[in-house]
């Protein structure tokens, strides 16, 4: 095991580098250049320098006046020893703005992650063993309309609903406008209270998936010779499905909870824009839209090696839930 992990993180360390340098080369060539905007921006004041040398003195600043290659090379020294840079966009160092937003995401991603495990799961797994019912019927509709919604329809649909017609939450932000008066134990509920329509919303339009795909691998399991050996010796149903069918289904799940892991610290940019949410997803289009490279650099190679870290987790579950699987 203890080599396994060794190698695979070495493996993983390759990967990575090749990551940066991919998502460094996708930087450079962007389409919105923040130098060129603010070449423009500064070169319009009264006696400004012509908009060509505001280039050269940006690019310059910026270390852009540099090939590719040695660009890229640069951006992994200072990386390798914690220079993460300062955000152009925001003007304050990467890993500052990152702190800020971030733990907003996972927040919302998390609670989404274990409320969407409690339901799909048993939903799927009722589904499976009430086969061609109408509970399955139901539960496999239902599934179907989940993922059928889009984020920003069902978004906008549960504004209008509870926000605009019942008035039960503020349409947009983290907070409400009482929220520096209330004591602490209140500023947690108020927060908690702008966060249910987000969680709503990501539940909604991902619980369709697991549920289908628990539902599948159930199916195929319950039609095992083993459990068929199970029921014939008298075995009751419910130790049938659960302790039999149910820990096999486990199997194929590890690897999409696993492999969730980047889902909950990249944010949810269509859900946080629509209510307002101060979090990576939102912020991390900002930062692309504007060129900020330093940012967007830290923070799409933060999701790749999170990825990396998730499909190792996830082999290494794999291999704790399933005897039959040797890691070697």
């Amino acid at each position: 095991m203890g080599k396994y992990i060794l190698r695979r993180l070495g493996i993983s360390v390759v990967i990575l580098l090749v990551v940066v340098f991919i998502i460094y080369l996708l930087m450079r060539f962007l389409p919105a250049s923040y130098v060129e905007t603010m070449a423009i921006q500064l070169s319009q004041a009264p006696g400004a320098k012509p908009y060509e040398e505001w280039v050269q003195q940006l690019n310059a600043q910026y270390g852009l006046d540099v090939g590719v290659v040695q660009g890229y090379f640069i951006q992994l020294k200072n990386m390798l020893t914690g220079n993460f840079g300062d955000s152009w966009k925001f003007a304050v160092p990467v890993t500052q703005k990152f702190s800020e937003v971030i733990w907003v995401s996972f927040a919302v991603g998390a609670a989404a992650l274990v409320l969407e495990l409690l339901i799909a799961i048993p939903l799927g797994i009722i589904a499976a063993t009430r086969q061609y019912s109408r509970t399955d019927y139901t539960i496999t509709a239902a599934a179907l309309v989940g993922i059928s919604l889009p984020a920003f329809f069902f978004a906008t649909l549960l504004k209008l609903i509870f926000s605009v017609k019942l008035g039960w939450f503020d349409l947009y932000g983290l907070v409400g406008r009482d929220f520096q008066s209330l004591t602490p134990f209140g500023q947690f509920l108020d927060m908690v209270k702008h966060l249910v329509l987000p969680v709503v919303t990501l539940v909604v339009i991902s619980i369709g998936s697991l549920m289908r795909y628990t539902r599948t691998n159930m199916l195929e399991v319950l039609s095992a010779d083993y459990i068929r050996t199970a029921r014939a010796k008298g075995v009751k149903e419910g130790q049938v499905v659960f302790r039999h069918a149910f820990r096999n289904t486990l199997i194929p799940l590890v690897t999409i909870v696993g492999g969730s892991l980047p889902g909950l610290f990249s944010g949810a940019l269509i859900t946080e824009t629509l209510f307002g949410i101060p979090g990576i997803g939102y912020t991390s289009y900002q930062a692309m839209v504007a060129g900020d490279i330093p940012f967007s650099l830290f923070y799409l190679t933060f999701l790749a090696a999170l990825t990396l870290l998730g499909n190792l987790i996830s082999d290494i579950a794999y291999a704790a839930v399933d005897p039959r699987v040797r890691l070697s």
